[in-house]
């Protein structure tokens, strides 16, 4: 074709396979349950292996560096969410974009989105690359962190080594959810899990074998990167069997089309700034009661990076089913198969709901063991942990429902929504409560300190937002009715 001979294509020239375009065609018509298990499960498990990634470097780092080294992961982790909302922000509003024109059966607008993603992607990197090597603003994320003056020039050197390959993540993670999108979910796996074994593999050469420490630590991130997206690249290059293909042509910024990408991807921005803002709230908070507890506001930061780091995995699985049903929710309702799109949420629901309780259980069971893993020796300060991670996991079974509802209203064109009920969980009712119940808990439960109280704001937003995220989503359901019956169209 004319177009596919262009010089400034990236692609070769052959036409997509025809069983490349079956792969996206057959989310309109397939088996609902055999398509989630198939998108679902390589989700899952790369969300799964990523995540083994944080644990694994946390637990490098604290066998190598002590408190020091889990403070100091603690300390950046802000920034580290900043990125991640970053790439997000991009990569899952792309992905929502494009799965939206397949389903429409607009194809080659699907490819400007993807095209659009990667140049959205550099360019954001561009001022990541700024904020973090200018020393005023890298200060200020630092000062707005809590750092101690002892972890300070530690969380420098870390989010510098991170910044300079943040064009990695942006790449190599945002675009994969393309990959997903294309039919493709294994192949999304694959690109996942070489990433992150070869992140653990450059974390335990660089921090445990070289003794590189926190500069190891993140150089071995950026090598983990850097093969992802070589591989992600690869794919949508070279691949003749992708039914999407990045073209030249189709890097050229579009700002309609950038606009609506980040539109959709508002939801997954605003869940990650909300992380982002929650640790230096929680920071802050932890800094200023630890203090004044025995424990040291060290160890209390110490104490908080294992508990979000184990948190943050238990809800991987319920993320990984959101990501997994997103193509398959924008899918169908592009083409207006309302009844598989309703089918499709609540087996996703009941999915995110069912992974939740089990691993619930898990850490319920096995608290002692799992904090030991960070390097954590000190009988009171593992004590405190082991009961500010149960506290704060206490409602996780429901927040698959949660976290589910919030997703889908970003994968069918609705980021207002989808972002309103996202902040309602980490910003409008947790943020507050981080501030208030410290002040208020220990009046009430003098057992408890200003410290302790810190952890119970989680599951009492937790609840809050499980709430509003039922009444939506069931008024959603009536809609859905009524764009089923005709009574209402809708544009997207």
């Amino acid at each position: 074709m004319a177009d596919e001979q262009r010089s400034d294509d990236l692609t070769t020239p052959d036409e997509p396979a025809p069983e490349g375009n079956a792969r996206v065609t057959r989310m309109g018509s397939g088996s609902i349950p055999a398509l989630i298990a198939e998108f679902a499960i390589p989700s899952i498990v790369g969300m799964l292996v990523n995540g083994a990634y944080n644990l694994i470097s946390s637990i490098f780092l604290g066998q190598a560096l002590g408190e020091l080294g889990l403070a100091t992961a603690t300390a950046a982790n802000p920034t580290m969410i900043l990125f991640l909302a970053l790439s997000m922000l991009v990569g899952m509003g792309g992905n929502a974009l494009c799965a939206l024109r397949l389903g429409e059966g607009k194809h080659d607008e699907a490819e400007r989105v993807l095209g659009n993603t990667v140049t959205l992607g550099l360019m954001i990197w561009m001022v990541v690359l700024f904020i973090a090597w200018c020393p005023f603003t890298l200060d200020l994320l630092l000062t707005l962190s809590s750092v101690t003056p002892e972890v300070r020039p530690y969380a420098e050197l870390f989010i510098r080594v991170l910044s300079t390959g943040f064009a990695l993540q942006m790449v190599g993670m945002g675009v994969n959810n393309f990959i997903r999108t294309a039919g493709a979910p294994l192949r999304a796996l694959l690109t996942m899990v070489i990433g992150a074994v070869s992140c653990t593999a450059f974390s335990f050469l660089f921090v445990m074998v070289l003794d590189w420490g926190v500069f190891g630590s993140g150089l071995a991130t950026v090598c983990g990167q850097a093969i992802s997206c070589a591989s992600v690249l690869w794919y949508f290059i070279f691949t003749k069997k992708s039914p999407l293909k990045l073209r030249g042509r189709n890097l050229r910024p579009s700002v309609p089309v950038m606009t609506k990408i980040l539109q959709l991807g508002l939801a997954s921005f605003a869940v990650q700034v909300a992380a982002s803002i929650v640790n230096v709230v929680t920071n802050y908070v932890l800094a200023t009661y630890g203090a004044i507890h025995p424990m040291g506001a060290q160890n209390a930061l110490a104490s908080i990076g294992v508990v979000q780091r184990i948190a943050m995995f238990a809800v991987l699985p319920v993320i990984g089913v959101s990501a997994a049903i997103q193509p398959l929710l924008g899918f169908n309702y592009g083409a207006r198969l309302i009844p598989r799109v309703r089918t499709t949420f609540l087996m996703g629901v009941a999915t995110g709901m069912g992974l939740a309780t089990f691993l619930w259980a898990l850490i319920m069971l096995f608290p002692n063991q799992l904090v030991e893993l960070f390097g954590i020796t000190d009988t009171a300060l593992r004590d405190f942990t082991v009961f500010a991670l149960q506290v704060q996991v206490a409602l996780l079974p429901l927040c698959g429902f949660q976290i589910v509802g919030s997703n889908y209203f970003q994968a069918t064109g609705q980021p207002l929504k989808s972002t309103i009920l996202s902040l309602s969980r980490q910003v409008i009712f947790l943020v507050p409560l981080l501030v208030i119940m410290p002040a208020v808990l220990p009046g009430m439960v003098p057992s408890l300190t200003g410290l302790d109280a810190v952890y119970f704001a989680t599951p009492i937003a937790d609840g809050l937002a499980i709430l509003v995220t039922f009444v939506v989503v069931l008024r959603e359901l009536g809609r859905l009715r009524k764009i089923e019956r005709g009574e209402i169209q809708v544009v997207i």
